[in-house]
């Protein structure tokens, strides 16, 4: 299993550096798809429409895609672990969803 997520992010993040490679000349500075996730959810949580259209911008829609991902999986795990619960319910807690 392991080795096929592996195999996944591998691939994936190959498509990430072809595709910075082949848009090296668009911009000064690259961004990558962490900061990209991080500005993003900002400006999302602080409804700046603008400052969300730059960070689309920076990266694919995949590449936002995993990085929002990633960003919401760490927020939870340290939510659960700064108020001693489990993730499973710091997440349903956040979405207003009732105990399990």
């Amino acid at each position: 299993m392991f080795g096929g997520i592996h195999k996944s992010f591998t691939g994936f993040l190959r498509s990430l550096r072809s595709e910075e490679s082949a848009g090296a000349g668009r911009d000064k500075r690259t961004h990558n798809l962490f900061e990209a996730a991080a500005v993003y959810v900002a400006a999302a949580a602080e409804d700046d429409q603008d400052r969300m259209d730059e960070a689309v911008a920076w990266v694919s829609p995949e590449a936002l895609s995993f990085g929002v991902n990633e960003l919401a999986c760490r927020a939870v795990i340290a939510l659960a672990r700064e108020r001693d619960e489990s993730p499973r319910t710091v997440a349903r807690e956040l979405l207003g969803l009732p105990a399990a």
